[in-house]
Formats: structure tokens, C-alpha cells, sequence
């Protein structure tokens, strides 16, 4: 089994546009990833959050969400939405998502059979890589995408 992530992303004024979930599509077809839980929660002015249904977010009938349907392995439990919503601003919605890794698995399969252990894991919020990259950019260090 690939190392497992979770993400909550907030969508101000319940404005959901569906952009994104052809790429979720396609990172699952292309066997990158497999989602485990997957689930909409909105939080009212008043603090409540509750699970909202997965449905067609714009209205146009052309965003298929059908294929998310049963999203649920059960390790999104009651506490964890409880504690996404709490990071919400009332008045907003946000995804939840828990997805395994499966590009890792082969990789972390290897390590395993080698007697390695994980010790430690950690991501590196976007904002601050970008401001390390901007910051080296002006310091004239070469940057890794170049």
C-alpha cells in the first residue's frame, strides 16, 4: 500500500466550480492515485457543518461526479469532519479527500522488504516553496526547474 494523504479545500461562498474534478479523474484512471473518502461538508452562519451531497455543482449536467459515489473506506470519521469544519469560514464549503499514493506502493513495497522503517514524513506548504524559489531566483542561485 501507497503512503495515504488527506486534503480540505475551501470553497468561499459555497462556490464550487468543478474544475477540478476532471484532473481527480484522471489521476485515478492513470493509476496515481485511489481515493479512499471523499466528502462535501458546508458550514452554516451559525458554526453547524454538515455533509452536503455530491451532486452537479455547476447545473450545467455536464459534470459527472457520479464516478465519486461511495467514496468511503471509513477512515473519515465523524471527529475528522468535525475538525475540517472548524478550519472553515461560515458561509463556506470544502472538499475532503483521502487518497492513497499508489504511484508510491511499488517504491515504499521495496523499502519494506529491505527492513527500512519510515521515521519521519512531512509536506512542505506551496506558499513557502515558492517563496524559497522567488528568494533564490533573486539571489541569482540557479533554480531546480531550470
Amino acid at each position: 500500500m501507497g503512503p495515504i494523504d488527506y486534503a480540505v479545500v475551501e470553497f468561499p461562498g459555497n462556490h464550487m466550480t468543478g474544475e477540478g474534478f476532471p484532473l481527480l479523474v484522471e489521476l485515478v484512471e492513470r493509476g496515481i492515485i485511489r481515493i479512499l473518502d471523499l466528502m462535501f461538508i458546508g458550514k452554516e452562519e451559525d458554526g453547524t457543518v454538515a455533509g452536503m451531497e455530491i451532486t452537479d455543482f455547476t447545473g450545467d449536467g455536464a459534470l459527472d461526479l457520479a464516478v465519486f459515489q461511495g467514496a468511503s473506506s471509513g477512515l473519515l470519521g465523524h471527529d475528522d469532519v468535525q475538525e475540517a469544519g472548524a478550519a472553515l469560514e461560515p458561509g463556506n464549503s470544502a472538499g475532503i479527500i483521502v487518497y492513497e499514493n499508489l504511484w508510491a506502493a511499488p517504491f515504499v513495497t521495496a523499502l519494506r522488504r529491505g527492513g527500512a522503517q519510515l521515521v519521519a514524513s512531512g509536506r512542505i506548504p506551496v506558499p513557502a516553496v515558492l517563496e524559497a524559489l522567488d528568494l533564490a531566483d533573486e539571489a541569482g542561485e540557479p533554480s531546480p526547474t531550470t
